[in-house]
């Protein structure tokens, strides 16, 4: 599947970056995937993947688009690395965390010697987000002992500050941008062709590879919804995999616009979109759809588009509710289907019960949110208690001063890509393409993680977009300064 995917790819992606930094980073992906396949010993898989990515990354000229074609390869289970009697481990590893080691590090302290690199907080989100992790750091302390939260910060670094603080600083011109995101568009096509054939064929083709490794994951179970095998591939879970398509898709509004070939980009946009409905994650699909609209509103005939799209809507679902098997299908939709309606009263009763714990320590939250009356109600049939939630889960973590520091440092963010667009001139540009893809797929993503909790992928891509607005503002902020 990989191999046709590849193939399909080929001709459009060289219409955009050369052929050989296409075959480069294909050939990573299938290393790095038949070296965990083969390994069967997760410190083997490590010790070869490490080996692999420093050489590429040693020759490679974006590095980021390196990182984005590689993210997905392999499910993020996690092992510890021995303290070798000093401690009780180092840390945790998982292959989120060995590319950040084997990509970014290096990536970062090359940017660091450089003199035309922004130091890192002149921008308003960088200083928002050191104080979010500085504030996180803190309040580690009150848990757990100084050495844990020396390998708390650890972890912030590689998880937060590296994806951020790299992207934001290497991306400087469109064909950097190109580079990027063309590599995680067909990193996800990988997965949609994946997703697509586990819900069809009722198998998870990466379940049996974290036990190879000799992992214990706390993902990628079997997860069924009205008789439908929900699609899992390397992410874990179904709403992960949903997010990470939709963020695909609107990268590859983007792309779309850049690529000449009318058949490569409809064939592109339905792979994207079947792996988009295989998780079936209904937040994703509504975090796609405000996408679209988005993305259509920020652009030219702006409200002439968004009225043949709203009547071409309307029209969908009556005309759906007459096809055959077409009253399933409106079962699974959000708001208007049946199926598995619990999840959503869940959901309603979360909030509830999750303000009242906040308002006990609205400030900096606490420690032992879990063991409150209000969550213990709260725990599921499998035993645990699942904040479908990233805002509230950071707010029973560390307040609503964590919470607004987090959500004030994508609110600036996206304000600095706002910004850079009114600025623009021509409208048709690429730049502005660009610009109107990066701000409806950053407000897209942060309305899905209403809907779920920060777990696999999802923080990574979310920190990453992060850091391409921040990017864009600058690059558009110096081609101004360049021309004035």
């Amino acid at each position: 599947m990989s191999g046709v995917v590849f193939a399909f790819a080929r001709p459009p992606a060289c219409e955009l970056i050369e052929c050989a930094d296409f075959n480069r980073r294909r050939n990573a992906w299938f290393a790095i995937t038949l070296a965990a396949f083969l390994a069967h010993n997760f410190w083997i898989y490590v010790l070869l993947a490490s080996l692999l990515l420093i050489n590429w990354s040693s020759r490679e000229s974006n590095r980021v688009a390196l990182y984005f074609a590689v993210l997905f390869a392999v499910p993020a289970a996690s092992a510890q690395i021995p303290g070798l009697g000093l401690v009780n481990y180092l840390i945790a590893l998982d292959h989120l965390r060995l590319l950040a080691l084997a990509i970014l590090l290096p990536a970062y302290l090359n940017l660091l010697g450089k003199s035309d690199t922004v130091r890192f907080g002149r921008t308003a989100p960088d200083k928002i987000l050191l104080l979010y992790l500085l504030l996180q750091i803190i309040l580690q302390l009150r848990e757990t002992s100084l050495t844990d939260t020396l390998r708390q910060g650890l972890y912030l670094f590689l998880d937060v500050f590296l994806p951020y603080f790299v992207i934001s600083r290497s991306l400087r011109s469109l064909p950097d941008f190109r580079h990027a995101l063309l590599a995680f568009v067909i990193a996800a096509m990988l997965l949609a062709a994946v997703g697509i054939f586990e819900a069809a064929r009722h198998w998870l083709l990466y379940q049996s590879l974290v036990g190879a490794l000799g992992l214990d994951w706390g993902y990628s179970a079997y997860l069924p919804r009205s008789g439908i095998i929900r699609a899992l591939a390397t992410a874990g879970q179904p709403i992960p995999l949903g997010y990470l398509m939709a963020v695909a898709i609107g990268f590859f509004l983007y792309l779309q616009g850049v690529i000449k070939n009318k058949a490569a980009r409809r064939l592109g946009l339905a792979l994207l979109l079947g792996g988009l409905i295989a998780p079936l994650s209904r937040g994703p699909w509504v975090g796609a759809l405000a996408l679209i609209v988005i993305f259509i509103a920020t652009g030219p005939s702006a409200m002439r588009r968004l009225t043949a799209f709203g009547v071409a809507g309307s029209l969908a679902l009556p005309l759906l509710s007459i096809l055959p098997g077409g009253s399933r299908i409106i079962d699974f939709l959000p708001f208007v289907g049946t199926i598995e309606k619990e999840n959503i009263d869940y959901r309603d009763r979360l909030i509830d019960n999750t303000l009242a714990v906040i308002d006990r320590h609205p400030w900096f939250g606490s420690v032992d949110f879990a063991r409150t009356p209000e969550m213990q109600a709260m725990i599921q049939g499998q035993g645990i208690i699942d904040v479908v939630n990233t805002y509230l889960l950071t707010a029973l973590q560390s307040g609503y001063v964590g919470m607004g520091l987090f959500v004030a440092f994508f609110v600036f963010a996206g304000w600095g890509i706002f910004s850079a667009l009114r600025r623009l001139p021509d409208k048709e540009s690429e730049a502005c393409l660009l610009g109107r893809s990066l701000l409806a797929t950053l407000l897209a993503a942060m309305l899905i993680i209403f809907t779920v909790s920060p777990i696999t992928v999802i923080p990574v891509i979310y920190w990453s977009m992060a850091g391409m607005g921040v990017a864009y503002a600058q690059m558009i902020r110096a081609r101004a300064h360049a021309c004035g």
